[in-house]
């Protein structure tokens, strides 16, 4: 099938359009954008390269991707956007690609929202099943795990991270690390317990649910010095792979993590 792109819109020579595309009304999609099959691009929506975008992505109208990004060292480099499939971009979403001193590329995985009105900065890195509501604002260098949901209004800083089945509430504003599966809200964030509710609907069992819990009493509410308390964690024999990865983000962290 080929692709149904609308006599108003600019598709600049160069650019790649798939099977099955849709382009509306007076979108631009520049010379070094590539688009997977069964994409559906929005009216005025604007397309900037280098980017590529796997198949099966909706952008709505007047969305602007792979624009260059907002930082002052930048100076016209060739850096890029990639992105997966069956991703959501809803009205006026902003995503800026790389820059050359924070690898060169934005990322973002596979079957996320981003609702109205959202800014991905340069060099982010988003990985799938991500819900990001309206306005959210992610500034460069940031990471965003699988199934973490941000509230409407929330704010991520530059170079921290939101852990995977994390959720922010609206207004969140987030200087330091969101450890995974935690609540956090406020300016600035704080812990808010774990996001019982998200994990069992992800799947997670009833007891990796109670050894997060364990894990987070101890880690958080134990009044322990955090190495000593992740010390505890291990000792006391809290060995879900979930564990694991709480624990070694937790050591990897250089923002710092956000506590209750």
């Amino acid at each position: 099938m080929s692709a149904h792109i609308h006599p108003t819109a600019i598709v600049e020579p160069g650019a790649k359009i798939g099977s099955g595309c849709k382009i509306g009304p007076f979108a631009v999609i520049g010379a070094e954008v590539e688009i997977g099959e069964y994409c559906q691009i929005g009216a005025h929506a604007v397309l900037e390269g280098p980017t590529r975008i796997g198949s099966h992505n909706q952008i709505f109208q007047f969305a602007s991707v792979g624009t260059a990004p907002q930082d002052m060292g930048y100076k016209g480099e060739s850096t890029a956007l990639e992105m997966g499939s069956h991703n959501t971009l809803r009205e006026f979403v902003t995503v800026n690609r790389g820059t050359v001193k924070g690898g060169a590329v934005t990322r973002i995985g596979n079957h996320n929202l981003l609702m109205a009105y959202c800014h991905v900065a340069h060099d982010c890195h988003i990985g799938d099943q991500v819900v990001m509501a309206n306005a959210a604002t992610l500034a460069g260098h940031v990471s965003i795990e699988d199934h973490a949901i941000l509230g409407g209004l929330s704010a991520v800083h530059q170079f921290a991270r939101v852990g995977t089945h994390a959720i922010l509430g609206g207004g969140t504003m987030a200087p330091l690390d969101i450890p995974p599966y935690m609540m956090a809200a406020g300016n600035h964030a704080s812990l808010h317990g774990i996001n019982v509710r998200g994990l069992a609907r992800r799947g997670i069992s009833r007891e990796t649910i109670l050894q997060i819990k364990r894990a987070y009493r101890l880690l958080f509410r134990s009044g322990q010095r955090l190495d000593a308390a992740m010390e505890e964690v291990v000792q006391r024999g809290l060995d879900a792979p979930e564990i694991a990865h709480l624990l070694d983000f937790i050591r990897s962290s250089k923002r710092g993590i956000t506590r209750p």
